[in-house]
């Protein structure tokens, strides 16, 4: 009888324990439930105190620092616990997903750099192809130096949440139980999927975050680190919405540098999903993700295990 209750055991937890601990299904579901339980809790909690207080809603066709600042704040908190949870579970340590190495700084400011010269790149094509027009100047005095940090901050937190979220504990656990090739799929149609709801957003632009998706994934599992994507994606977000005052899938910057308008053909020009969903944006993310990849390949950075 205890022969027999010891081979079911045995059989209940292979389902769930593998080789390597718990197993790759059973974490990313874990990860996700954490995730979403906390999430709901805070979203419950935050509509209440906006309720009692009669806090004014904000357009959603204009991103101000304030309510930003705020959201990506508790995002970044819920996958970096939900990351922290995932980690003690598994006895790894925190840097373990992405965030450790000795490269980090290094990396995140060559991401930085590329971050903004692709995006500029993409705007002087569009400039010298007509699809994009300069209005002058929003900003003077010191309101460039504050703004141009603070969106910066802004930015930045924004590409911490998205990267630690998709491309960190899920792209390892994927990549575990699945493989690294159908985990990058994976990981950038869900990566899309986020995206999807974005009101000004279009199909070309779709396209674009899905090869952004694959070209992030393939950051993160060739140098080992978050880093570079990190950078790569603060910078392009910050030189288009701050930097050249452009939308991003429909939303505008409050309190942007550049003024600008998009004309034409709107597949040529991005139009309201901003010059990333331009036709041009997929050839310059290549470019860059080839000099990126030629890079790590000369530093030797480490994969992920």
């Amino acid at each position: 009888m205890s022969v027999l209750s010891d081979a079911r055991k045995a059989k209940v937890r292979n389902i769930f324990i593998g080789p390597d601990g718990l197993r790759a299904g059973w974490s990313v579901l874990l990860f996700i439930v954490i995730y979403a339980s906390i999430g709901a809790a805070t979203a419950l909690i935050l509509n209440l105190i906006v309720q009692m207080m009669h806090l004014p809603k904000t357009s959603q066709n204009i991103a101000t620092l304030k309510d930003t600042y705020i959201g990506q704040s508790i995002l970044v908190a819920l996958v970096v616990i939900a990351t922290a949870v995932m980690a003690r579970i598994e006895k790894k340590s925190f840097g373990s997903y992405g965030l450790g190495g000795q490269r980090g700084v290094p990396n995140f400011f060559i991401g930085v750099v590329a971050g903004f010269i692709c995006l500029s790149i993409l705007v002087g094509l569009l400039y010298v192809s007509g699809h994009l027009v300069f209005d002058g100047i929003a900003l003077q005095g010191i309101s460039i130096f504050s703004y141009a940090s603070l969106w910066f901050g802004d930015f930045m937190l924004v590409a911490i949440n998205e990267e630690m979220m998709i491309r960190g504990y899920l792209q390892n656990a994927l990549f575990r139980g699945i493989g690294p090739w159908p985990s990058i799929l994976v990981l950038s149609l869900l990566f899309t999927a986020m995206h999807m709801g974005n009101s000004g957003e279009n199909i070309i632009g779709l396209i674009g975050v899905f090869v952004a998706g694959i070209f992030f994934c393939l950051l993160r599992w060739l140098s080992g680190s978050l880093w570079l994507g990190i950078g790569f994606h603060g910078a392009w977000n910050w030189s288009q919405s701050y930097l050249y005052g452009a939308p991003d899938s429909g939303v505008t910057a409050q309190g942007h540098l550049m003024i600008t308008h998009a004309v034409g053909d709107i597949k040529m020009s991005g139009g309201t999903a901003g010059p990333e969903g331009s036709l041009f944006a997929n050839p310059v993310v290549f470019i860059g993700m080839m000099v990126l990849l030629w890079i790590i390949r000369r530093t030797k950075s480490p994969t992920i295990r």
